[in-house]
């Protein structure tokens, strides 16, 4: 999978970071949201737009790689990444 938005934004009502993914010749919109966001990437609460971005960057590799084996066991149009989907099993 590739990134195909290398733009982030962070949603309008601050509750995560929106971005996209190619999965299977089509492009899937991912959001992960502010919560997980805090609990594992270090984000203060209450951040600018640009440290919660840059928290995003910082952890992108994961998030990919999370969002990714989400996408291969339940592939979807629409993908949303919280903190159940980091937590260690």
């Amino acid at each position: 999978m590739e990134i195909l938005d290398l733009d982030p934004q962070v949603l309008a009502n601050r509750s995560g970071v929106a971005f996209s993914l190619a999965h299977r010749n089509s492009k899937v919109e991912c959001v992960i949201t502010i919560r997980a966001l805090e609990m594992y990437f270090w984000l203060e609460s209450q951040a600018s737009d640009a440290r919660i971005l840059k928290a995003f960057r910082d952890g992108y590799s994961r998030i990919r790689a999370i969002a990714e084996r989400k996408l291969l066991a339940h592939p979807m149009a629409t993908l949303e990444l919280t903190p159940t989907d980091f937590e260690r099993r």
